[in-house]
């Protein structure tokens, strides 16, 4: 996540009413860089307000997952993470029905738990029985955590995820206690099966370009651990094509990491967005990365000032660079359709829009919009996770985007005035997004149970 100011116009916003925030962040919204119409959608509904400090539990909202009932729509869940708060389930209509707290420090002044990003599995293989898996990366402890979800539950509204972590499942990148508290650890996730029914989950390394491969496997005693499959290290230089090199600018010993992924298996590739640099597309199979779009600033050379602990441009933009991506790349997700089909969405955090590619064809772009302020939900800005699905959930009748919104409003102050930070989740038609986009909202026979 690129760290930024919090916007005037939210500072300026604690006795705003919605409707004002909406009309001031209107007119604030930049012409589209590369000449095609921003589209401007609006959220239906939001979740609670998630507040990261010690009275809110440390809750910081980041990466949802949408999970499809076999059975009932009524029983959909939006599954998300809150960081060091854990992880919450909400129904279809954003309602908090669980909330699951993060492990504690296994010694102390070790790191506590801290859950960055979610996805899902269908009928993994567990024991005699097969379960829905919610899988999550544990970024304070460097490991993949399982949950299993009960479709009677979920229809009930009532605790439906169950912890089936295997309590000796191993660190996935560090060798000790002593390296996962240097949190270079499990960052970004995304989850998938293959053609035989094998579960996987790929998970980028913080601090790193590299992004590891581990598969899931049941244990005699109905818990579920991993074996660690392969890594792939995405470059951290490039060539520009007038001549030299270029590197993007990073904290002292820091590399351009990855967070957001999505798999595609029926593609048979990974789509992994390196922060600073854009999107890779990763064949599942093993193969070369493919950088299939770039971020405007790729290319532009900066300096880290320590004073600052900020890094500045220190030179001119030599014109490399994409013109859909603003830094940070982040949150990917696939509508999808049949035969492989469908759209890929990527959150451009940078300037808080999301764009959209061909799945096929991801080089192919589509069009970009802007989850803005309505009357009675705000917007999201600086958004990380972000999750789309083309099954109809709970009223979403031809899908349902979830994304982050990293400056809910309205703001919340302490009992000294101070602002809280105050994160949550909108939740968005997608007919919504497709009509001024003229995007498909047909999923064919597509769904995720196959």
């Amino acid at each position: 996540m690129q760290l930024r100011p919090t916007p005037q116009g939210v500072r300026l916003a604690a006795a705003a009413t919605t409707a004002a925030l909406a009309a001031a962040f209107l007119s604030a919204v930049p012409a589209a860089a590369d000449g095609d119409e921003l589209a401007q959608v609006r959220a239906a509904l939001e979740t609670p307000a998630n507040l990261d400090d010690d009275a809110g539990g440390n809750a910081n909202a980041d990466d949802p997952a949408i999970w499809s009932h076999p059975d009932d729509r009524d029983g959909d869940l939006i599954v998300a993470t809150l960081k060091q708060g854990g992880l919450a389930v909400y129904d279809a209509a954003g309602r908090q029905i669980q909330r699951l707290a993060a492990p504690t420090p296994p010694r102390p002044g070790d790191e506590p738990g801290r859950f960055n990003n979610v996805d899902l599995i269908y009928g993994f293989q567990l024991g005699r029985r097969k379960v829905d898996l919610a899988v999550v990366s544990d970024r304070g402890r460097d490991t993949v955590r399982t949950y299993a979800i009960d479709p009677a539950k979920a229809e009930a509204h009532r605790a439906p995820l169950t912890d089936v972590t295997d309590p000796a499942a191993p660190p996935v990148f560090s060798s000790s206690l002593d390296e996962i508290n240097e949190q270079a650890t499990a960052y970004g996730l995304a989850s998938w099966k293959d053609s035989r029914g094998t579960s996987y989950v790929a998970l980028s390394r913080r601090h790193t370009s590299r992004i590891g491969t581990v598969r899931l496997e049941a244990t005699a005693a109905g818990t579920i651990t991993y074996r660690h499959v392969r890594d792939v290290d995405l470059p951290t230089s490039f060539a520009l094509p007038g001549g030299g090199t270029w590197a993007p600018c990073e904290d002292p010993g820091e590399g351009p990491q990855v967070e957001g992924m999505v798999a595609d298996p029926e593609n048979g590739v990974l789509f992994a967005a390196q922060e600073d640099v854009g999107i890779w597309r990763i064949p599942l199979g093993g193969g070369s990365p493919q950088l299939v779009d770039k971020v405007r600033e790729y290319g532009v050379p900066a300096s880290y000032d320590p004073e600052t602990e900020e890094c500045a441009p220190s030179g001119p933009d030599p014109g490399a660079g994409g013109t859909h991506l603003t830094a940070d790349a982040e949150g990917l997700s696939i509508y999808r359709q049949d035969d492989g089909e469908g759209y890929l969405l990527a959150s451009s955090q940078g300037d808080d829009t999301f764009v959209v590619y061909d799945r096929q064809d991801p080089r192919r772009y589509l069009g970009h919009f802007r989850v803005a302020p309505g009357t009675t939900v705000d917007g999201s800005e600086v958004c990380d996770g972000a999750m789309v699905t083309s099954a109809p959930v709970g009223g979403f009748d031809k899908g349902l985007l979830v994304v982050h919104d990293g400056v809910n409003t309205p703001v919340v102050t302490d009992g000294n005035g101070e602002v809280r930070e105050n994160t949550n989740f909108k939740l968005v038609d997608w007919e919504d997004v497709a009509d001024p986009l003229d995007l498909d909202v047909t999923p064919g026979d597509w769904d995720p149970r196959d």
